[in-house]
């Protein structure tokens, strides 16, 4: 088994490594919520001008017009579908991401647990020579009871 002192420098490199993760986590975390963000707008706005050519075309407006509001939904609709892919590829990221950091986690508690039992057998093991001390004066105070000498 690795010397506790080893073990307690794999321990904080293993802490340093899973904080470092984290951080990458929470960066791909919040990219996702900008991303999401962008892409509700997007939305949201393509939705509007929607709904306000709409209420154009009842009333009446000129080709020119209508042809400029489907160029410009055909562009909005473009910018939607690339901002879908981003949001995809965030996503993908955070998944990545997030497994990182488990992995990090997990290796960080595996040393953890490993310096705990590596603990425990030294305890145990002072424990042992401690008592085996302890006979040997018990032993050698009853011999020399018996023998005076």
């Amino acid at each position: 088994m690795a010397t506790p002192s080893a073990l307690d420098t794999l321990i904080e490199l293993a802490h340093k490594e899973t904080n470092e993760a984290a951080k990458r986590l929470g960066e791909a975390l919040r990219a996702g919520e900008e991303a999401e963000q962008k892409l509700d707008l997007l939305t949201q706005y393509r939705d509007d001008y929607a709904a306000r050519c709409q209420s154009n075309l009842a009333t009446g407006i000129s080709t020119t017009h209508f042809n400029n509001f489907q160029v410009f939904m055909q562009k909005l609709d473009h910018a939607i579908a690339g901002q879908q892919t981003v949001v995809s590829d965030t996503k993908q990221r955070i998944a990545k991401a997030r497994a990182a950091w488990q992995a990090c986690e997990q290796k960080k508690m595996s040393f953890v647990t490993l310096a705990g039992r590596a603990s425990k057998e030294n305890t145990r093991r002072e424990l042992w020579l401690d008592q085996k001390q302890n006979d040997e004066h018990a032993a050698r105070c009853a011999l020399y009871k018996r023998n005076p000498s």
